[in-house]
C-alpha cells in the first residue's frame, strides 16, 4: 500500500463517514437534545462496532457471515426494528422536555448502547470493509497491517463525521427551539429513521 492509495482512500472514505446514514441522523439528534459532548461520547458505540466489523473482514470472516443467508436474515430484521423502535421513540417525545443538556431518562451508556445497535445491525455496514477495504488493499503486502492503517484512518474520519453532526445537531437546537417546531423536527428524524427501517427489512443480499 503506497502513499498515494493512502490519498485516495482519506476522500472516499470521508464520503462514505459523511453520507446521512442512521448513526449520523441519531448522533445529531442526540446531540439537539442531550448536547455535543453526550453525543460524541455515544459516538463511541459505533466505532467499537465498526472495529468489531473490520477485525472481521480483516480475517476473512466477514465474508462467510455476509453469505450466510439466515444469519444476514437474522441481522436485518434486528436492525429494522430497532430503526422502527427509535423511530416511534421519537415520534412520540414529549416536545416540552427538549433543550435540555442533562441526560434527563437516558444515561451516557444508554446512548452509547443505541449507537452501538444501530451499526452492528445494519448488515449492509460490512460491505463497506468487505467491498470497499479491499480495493485499497495490496494483496503482494501484509494484509493485516494494511487493514489496520485503513481501519485506523476510517475511524478517524467517522469520529470527524459524529462530531460535524452533533454541532450541526446542536445549531439545529436553536433553530427548532420552540416546542411545535422541536416536534416537527423529532417527526423528520423518525420519519426518515422509520424509512431506513424498512428499507433494511426490504433489503435483499446482493
Amino acid at each position: 500500500m503506497t502513499l498515494m492509495t493512502i490519498f485516495l482512500f482519506i476522500p472516499a472514505s470521508f464520503a462514505l463517514n459523511m453520507a446521512p446514514g442512521p448513526n449520523n441522523l441519531l448522533s445529531m439528534a442526540n446531540a439537539k437534545r442531550y448536547g455535543i459532548k453526550a453525543a460524541c461520547c455515544a459516538g463511541i458505540g459505533r466505532l467499537v462496532a465498526f472495529v468489531g466489523m473490520i477485525t472481521l473482514a480483516a480475517t476473512g470472516l466477514a465474508t462467510v457471515l455476509y453469505t450466510s443467508e439466515k444469519l444476514f436474515f437474522a441481522i436485518k430484521v434486528a436492525g429494522g426494528l430497532y430503526l422502527l423502535w427509535l423511530a416511534y421513540q421519537l415520534w412520540t417525545e414529549d416536545p416540552n422536555e427538549g433543550g435540555n443538556e442533562a441526560l434527563g431518562g437516558k444515561s451516557l451508556f444508554q446512548l452509547t448502547r443505541q449507537e452501538f445497535f444501530l451499526a452492528a445491525g445494519n448488515p449492509k455496514a460490512i460491505l463497506i470493509f468487505t467491498a470497499f477495504f479491499p480495493q485499497f488493499v495490496d494483496p503482494a503486502g501484509s494484509v493485516g497491517f494494511q487493514f489496520l492503517v485503513l481501519g485506523a484512518l476510517f475511524l478517524m474520519l467517522e469520529w470527524i463525521s459524529i462530531a460535524a453532526y452533533a454541532f450541526f445537531g446542536k445549531a439545529l437546537r436553536h433553530w427548532f427551539s420552540q416546542p411545535p417546531m422541536r416536534r416537527l423536527f423529532n417527526q423528520i428524524c423518525s420519519g426518515l429513521l422509520g424509512s431506513a427501517g424498512i428499507g433494511l427489512l426490504l433489503a435483499r443480499r446482493e
